[in-house]
C-alpha cells in the first residue's frame, strides 16, 4: 500500500479522560522543565522571562534595512532576525545577469563585508541576538558576521544569534541550493564544528519545518521531516567527529504556526516530546540541554490573503498566541501586507504590538502550559507524535533523511498533501474567510512598500567601487586556497572568514566552492 499522511486528524465532538487512559500522564506530561519537556523546556517558561520577539526584516540595500533595525529595536523589539534577497539566497552577486529585478526586492542585497558592516552600523553585536534565514550560501553570510564582529572589537566568544543552515529542507520545500545534498553536508558539518570550539553561543543550525509547512505539508508531516532532518544534522555532527553534547545543545528548530489552532499547540507539544526520546534513546546524549528542542516561531505566511487584507491582522494574533501557548522561545508575526509586499513601517509596527498586547495583557504568559492536562490538547498531542513517529521510521527504512529525499520521498508526501488541501478549498471543505466565503465585490487597497529599481544601480556600484579597491591578486589567492581545502578535509571557515576580510564577493565564494562541489538539478516529483 502506498504510504500516505494526508488524510486530516480526526477531531471528535467530546475528549475525557478515556481518551488518555493508555497514556503514561505522568512521564509523557511531567513538569515544564523536566524530561520530556512537553510542557515546556524552562520550568517557570514566560514567568521567568518572555519570548523573544524578533520580526524578519529586510529590504533594499543595507542602508534601508539598518535603518528599519533601528526603528524596531527602539519600539521594543528584542533581537534581529534578517531577511535576504533572492540573489543573496542563490549565492550570486547583486551585478550578475541572473539578478536583474531582483535586488532588495524580497530582503536586503549582501555582497561584500561592506554591505554586513553596513547593515549592522550602531548596532553592537554583544547586545543583541541575530538570526539570519540563509542556507546555501550560509557560510559566506556568517563568516561575514563574524568578521563585523571582529571589526567592532567583540569577541567571537561573545557573539550569540542563530544562522538558518538547514539545507536538507531546501531540497524538500523551498528549492534555494547551490551544491548537492552531500557536499552541502560537509560545510555544515565544518560550521558546526568551528562554532562548537570558537563561538560557543552560536546556533549553527536551525532546523526549518517553517518552509516544509508553507509548501502545503500537514501538521504531522512539518512534525516528521523537520526531526528527521534533525536526525540528519545530529549524525552529521557526530561523523565529523564531535561528541553530541557538545553540539546538540546549540541546534534550534524553527516552527510554523498555521490556524489550525490547538493542532499548532499539539504540534510544538509533541515536537518537545519527541525529539528529548530520540536524543536520549537513540543517541545517548547525557546533557539534559541536549534533549531540550529549543523553537522559534513565524505565524503562516501562505495563510494570508490579498483579498480583505485587514483579516490578516486577526489571523496572525490568532497564529502568535498559539505558538505563545505551545511554548515557544522566539516569534515572529507576519505583518498584514506581506501577501502584497514587504512590510510597511505601519504594518510592520501593528505586527510588532501584536505581539507585545499578547505579552503584557493577555494574561496568558501567567501560567506555565495553561492547556496541559486538557482532554483534547494532549489526546492531540499523542496523535501528533504517533504519525510523525510513523513517517520518521519510514524514513529511516530508507537510509537516513539524504536517502529519502533523493528518493523524493518527502516532496511526493508533501504534493499529495498540498493537492488534497486545494481540493478541499475548492470544494469549500475547508473556508478561508474574504477567499472562498464572505466574498466582497469591492476589495480594500492599502499602502504598500514599493522598492524602487533605482536600489539595483545603486547596489550594483557600490559593489564596482569595493572591486575597483580591493587587491584583487589577493582575493584570487585565498578562493584559490578554499578550493584545494574543499577537495580535502580542512575546515572551510576560517578560509572563508579570510577572504571576506580581502572583499571577496558572496558569488566569488560560492562559485569557487561550487567548482569543486559542482550544482544541483532536482529530480523531477512524480
Amino acid at each position: 500500500m502506498k504510504f500516505s499522511t494526508i488524510s486530516d486528524l480526526e477531531i471528535k465532538e467530546v475528549y475525557t479522560a478515556d481518551d488518555l487512559k493508555n497514556v503514561d500522564l505522568e512521564h509523557d506530561l511531567g513538569r515544564a522543565g523536566e524530561y520530556p519537556y512537553t510542557r515546556g523546556i524552562h520550568e517557570t517558561m514566560y514567568r521567568g522571562k518572555p519570548w523573544t520577539i524578533r520580526l524578519f526584516s529586510g529590504f533594499g540595500t543595507a542602508h534601508e534595512t539598518n535603518r528599519r533595525y533601528q526603528l524596531l529595536l527602539e519600539q521594543g523589539q528584542h533581537g534581529l532576525s534578517v531577511a535576504f534577497d533572492m540573489p543573496t539566497l542563490m549565492g550570486i552577486d547583486s551585478d550578475d545577469p541572473r539578478s536583474l529585478g531582483e535586488v532588495g526586492k524580497c530582503g536586503v542585497a549582501i555582497d561584500t563585508l561592506q554591505d554586513m558592516e553596513i547593515l549592522f552600523q550602531g548596532i553592537p553585536l554583544d547586545q543583541v541576538t541575530t538570526s539570519m534565514t540563509i542556507n546555501g550560501p550560509a557560510m559566506v553570510l556568517l563568516a561575514m558576521y563574524f568578521v563585523v564582529a571582529e571589526k567592532q572589537g567583540v569577541a567571537l566568544s561573545k557573539v550569540g544569534g542563530t544562522i538558518q543552515n538547514d539545507i536538507l529542507k531546501e531540497y524538500i520545500a523551498q528549492k534555494e541550493w547551490i551544491y548537492p545534498p552531500r557536499p552541502s553536508m560537509r560545510i555544515i558539518q565544518d560550521m558546526m564544528v568551528f562554532c562548537t570550539r570558537d563561538v560557543p553561543k552560536w546556533n549553527t543550525i536551525s532546523i526549518s519545518g517553517y518552509h516544509i509547512r508553507e509548501a502545503g505539508s500537514t501538521a504531522a508531516q512539518e512534525l516528521a521531516f523537520t526531526l528527521a532532518d534533525g536526525i540528519g544534522y545530529v549524525q552529521a555532527g557526530i561523523e565529523a567527529g564531535l561528541d553530541v553534547d557538545e553540539f546538540a545543545p546549540r541546534l534550534s528548530f524553527f516552527f510554523n504556526a498555521h490556524s489550525d489552532f490547538f493542532e499548532e499547540i499539539a504540534k510544538y507539544r509533541a515536537a518537545r516530546r519527541l525529539w528529548a526520546k530520540i536524543m536520549r534513546e537513540r543517541f545517548h546524549a547525557k546533557d539534559p540541554r541536549s534533549w531540550k528542542l529549543r523553537f522559534h516561531t513565524q505565524t503562516a505566511g501562505c495563510s494570508l490573503t490579498a483579498q480583505q487584507p485587514y483579516n490578516n491582522i486577526v489571523r496572525t494574533a490568532i497564529q502568535a498566541l498559539s505558538g505563545v501557548l505551545g511554548g515557544t522561545q522566539s516569534l515572529h508575526t507576519n505583518s498584514l501586507d506581506e501577501t502584497l509586499a514587504l512590510p510597511t513601517e505601519f504594518s510592520a509596527r501593528v505586527a510588532l504590538r501584536t505581539q507585545q498586547i499578547i505579552a503584557e495583557e493577555t494574561g496568558v504568559v501567567n501560567a506555565v502550559d495553561p492547556l496541559g492536562g486538557s482532554f483534547f490538547v494532549e489526546s492531540l498531542t499523542n496523535t501528533l507524535e504517533q504519525e510523525a513517529k510513523t513517517l520518521i521510521e519510514k524514513i529511516d527504512e530508507m537510509g537516513g533523511i539524504i536517502a529519502a529525499i533523493e528518493k523524493n520521498f518527502p516532496q511526493q508526501e508533501i504534493a499529495r498533501a498540498a493537492y488534497h488541501y486545494q481540493k478541499q478549498l475548492e470544494q469549500k471543505e475547508k473556508i478561508i474567510v474574504g477567499v472562498n466565503k464572505y466574498v466582497q465585490t469591492e476589495e480594500e487597497s492599502i499602502e504598500t512598500l514599493y522598492i524602487d529599481e533605482a536600489i539595483q544601480k545603486k547596489q550594483v556600484a557600490a559593489l564596482k567601487k569595493i572591486k575597483q579597491e580591493r587587491q584583487d591578486a589577493s582575493v584570487r589567492e585565498v578562493l584559490e586556497q578554499m578550493k584545494q581545502a574543499a577537495r580535502g578535509k580542512q575546515n572551510l571557515m576560517p578560509l572563508m572568514m579570510e577572504a571576506v576580510r580581502r572583499y571577496a564577493t558572496l558569488g566569488e565564494m560560492c562559485e569557487a566552492l561550487k567548482t569543486v562541489f559542482g550544482g544541483y538539478t532536482e529530480k523531477a516529483v512524480i
